[in-house]
């Protein structure tokens, strides 16, 4: 289990994942600094913005979870196969709903100050972005071992 290298991959990919959700993922400057986390929505913000920010909140720990579940289903191919694909889809889901959040914040914010706010990403942001690179990593490693596993059966 830990000496193959997809374990590298989605131990570091996990160790990511939770990273993500205590890193800010949004900044906006006006007067005060706000900053777009999980689990702290701003409740004047509106609901697509409380949506979609929890959403996100759920989805980075459990991308986690499941890369740290991927590791543990090493016997079963086919199966940690699976998790990896599903697991590319978390991640493009927990971007587009974090970013659907900082959006709405930033329309929340022009439309209540009178002056623009400055905005930018985060560290939340910049952590999660290496995550589709380990996934595919992995997949080459378990594609790798299952091509070594079914030559090692032909003899």
């Amino acid at each position: 289990m830990l000496a193959r290298i997809q374990t590298l991959y989605l131990i570091l990919a996990a160790i990511l994942a939770f990273a993500s959700s205590f890193l800010p993922f949004w900044y906006f400057q006006t007067e005060t600094t706000l900053v777009l986390a999980d689990f702290s929505p701003l409740a004047e913000a509106g609901l697509v913005h409380i949506t979609t920010l929890y959403i996100s909140s759920i989805l980075s720990p459990l991308s986690g979870i499941t890369a740290l579940v991927a590791i543990a289903l090493f016997t079963n191919r086919k199966l940690q196969s699976l998790l990896l694909t599903s697991l590319t889809v978390i991640f493009v889901a927990d971007i587009l709903s974090g970013l659907t959040a900082a959006h709405y914040l930033n329309v929340w914010i022009e439309n209540s100050s009178a002056m623009a706010a400055e905005h930018g990403p985060g560290g939340g942001l910049f952590v999660m972005l290496p995550l589709p690179l380990l996934y595919w990593l992995a997949m080459k490693g378990i594609k790798k071992d299952e091509k070594i596993a079914t030559a090692y059966k032909r003899l």
